[in-house]
């Protein structure tokens, strides 16, 4: 079960460590486009994006307090959600079927980091392959 565990972070992690380094190496760009959709301080919400995706997914993959790591990428995904891709006011209807797309994945992935968040913080110390046990206690 452990092994199973831990191939289940790697899979999880690699989509946020992609977008991590893209939002750290074409922050400008980014930045753009960000600004484009009403988002205060482009530049810097794209760069701080990147870091808590890429200190969320270092967390969960390492196993270092991995409850912290997978609320920290529910964080990320919830307000990203919303405020990149709110489909609701698209009037093209290619645009409004991509944002949806969009939308419901990061609403999913959000779901499976707060899952993550609970399973971590509920089983403690009893999850094998971490680096340490989880910073929250709902045990």
């Amino acid at each position: 079960m452990d092994v199973v565990l831990l191939i289940g972070r790697v899979l999880f992690v690699l989509l946020f460590f992609h977008s991590a380094i893209g939002h750290l190496t074409k922050t400008t760009p980014m930045a753009g486009y960000a600004g484009s959709q009403g988002i205060p301080f482009p530049w810097l919400a794209v760069f701080g994006s990147g870091l808590l995706q890429l200190l969320g997914g270092a967390l969960v993959l390492l196993g270092l307090w991995p409850d912290v790591g997978a609320l920290l990428l529910a964080v990320f995904l919830l307000p990203t959600a919303v405020l990149m891709h709110p489909f609701w006011k698209r009037e093209d209807e290619e645009a409004r079927q991509g944002d949806q797309l969009h939308f419901l994945k990061d609403v999913a992935l959000a779901g499976a980091a707060l899952m993550l968040f609970a399973l971590f913080a509920h089983a403690g110390d009893d999850l094998g392959l971490t680096a340490s046990g989880p910073l929250f206690d709902l045990g």
